[in-house]
This record gives C-alpha cells, structure tokens and sequence, in this order.
C-alpha cells in the first residue's frame, strides 16, 4: 500500500527551488480531519531568508485554516534520512508535542514525535 503523504511529499520534491544547495526537500503535511496540506523549500541569495519544506507546508495548513495535525512527512535524497531543522522544530512544536514526523530518503525512513525532537521546547506556556 502506497503512503500518500510519502508520495505528496516526494512530489513535492521536484517543485523545490534550490539553486545554492541543490538539496531538494519536500514535505505532507496531514491535519486531524485528514486535509493534506504540502511545502517544499524556496532558496534565497540571502541565504537566512530560505524557507524549509516543513515551515512552507505549515504556512499552507495556516492559511486554510487548520491548526492541528497528525503527521509530517519530510522527504530528502539524503540517507540516513534527515530530520527537521531546529527552526522547523520549533515551527512544528506550536502545533503539539505528539505530532509524529517522518523523514524518508531513497533507501530508508525514521520517524520520531515532535517531543523526542525537541525536548523542553519553548512554549506559549511559558508566556504566561
């Protein structure tokens, strides 16, 4: 049985716009009702302004209105499989602590919760 979040996440792959570091990544991102919402990372000259798959699928998800999720899936052509970056991390931690991610590359997959990636995360609980 195929994945779907693992294929939109591959499709989006190929839309990634990656001039500098030619590392294409795309993500799926899948809310609680099952909407599938999809980023894939955009380069930039100034590189601090790039945007990563996972960041541009939340953005996606924002913008229609979702705000809580199950499951991500990252897909790179890197194995080991790499996991988010710091930044997505914390992007995806707002959403839940038990959101799973999924990472895939060619040859193999790795999967954790958002807990075990960011443990003690800054929270809008700490903004109390």
């Amino acid at each position: 049985m195929t994945d779907r979040l693992v294929v939109a996440a591959r499709a989006m792959q190929e839309h990634a716009y990656c001039p500098y570091s030619h590392y294409r990544v795309g993500a799926a991102l899948e809310a609680e009702d099952g909407s599938v919402f999809v980023g894939c990372n955009v380069e930039n000259a100034s590189y601090g302004l790039a945007i990563c798959a996972e960041r541009s699928a939340v953005a996606a998800a924002v913008g229609a209105g979702a705000r809580r999720f199950k499951r991500i899936v990252v897909a790179t052509d890197s194995d080991p499989p790499a996991p988010p970056c710091g930044a997505c991390r914390q992007v995806l931690a707002e959403f839940g602590l038990e959101l799973e991610v999924e990472s895939v590359g060619p040859k193999q997959s790795r999967r954790w919760r958002m807990a075990e990636l960011l443990p003690d995360s800054f929270s809008k609980e700490l903004l109390q």
